[in-house]
């Protein structure tokens, strides 16, 4: 689960830098920003739950 978290936080991350960093995709960094922060609120979320 957690490897998938990490994966999915680089991936976001990554797209937002490609969007800022290249004209015109501006769209693409909101994007990124938007599912990194999505995905760190879930991981933070299922952290704090124990799975019994």
């Amino acid at each position: 689960m957690w490897t998938l978290l990490i994966v999915l936080l680089v991936l976001w991350l990554g797209l937002s830098v490609l969007g800022f960093v290249v004209k015109g995709l501006l769209w693409l960094a909101v994007l990124g920003i938007v599912l990194f922060l999505v995905t760190l609120v879930f991981g933070l979320f299922r952290k704090g739950r124990t799975d019994a």
